[in-house]
């Protein structure tokens, strides 16, 4: 019972801190790759969490949105900032910014 109990706390603490660190992992990409334009609004950027800014790339879908960030579009370079993103990180900083 004691095991079990173990068990279940440790893989409870376990999965709150990676979303954590997910989360963590998140806003420091951000930080560090986005926000120089989408938090200035810098080269006509639409700014992190301005809904109507962002609203007409989020009607054209994630698919366009991703394709956008990896090949470049306007004054955005390819990849954006980000050198070392995949794609799952690229979805995650475009819905965090897109909020």
């Amino acid at each position: 019972m004691k095991k079990t109990l173990l068990a279940l706390v440790l893989a409870a603490t376990t999965t709150g801190l990676s979303l954590n660190a997910s989360a963590l992992d998140v806003d420091t990409k951000y930080k560090q790759t986005c926000f120089a334009c989408h938090g200035t609004g810098a080269a006509g950027a639409p700014k992190m969490g301005d809904k109507a800014a962002w609203a007409p790339r989020t009607a054209q879908g994630m698919a366009t949105m991703l394709a956008s960030v990896k090949n470049g579009k306007n004054a955005m370079p390819p990849g954006g900032l980000c050198m070392d993103c995949s794609d799952d990180d690229y979805k995650a900083l475009i819905n965090f910014m897109s909020k």
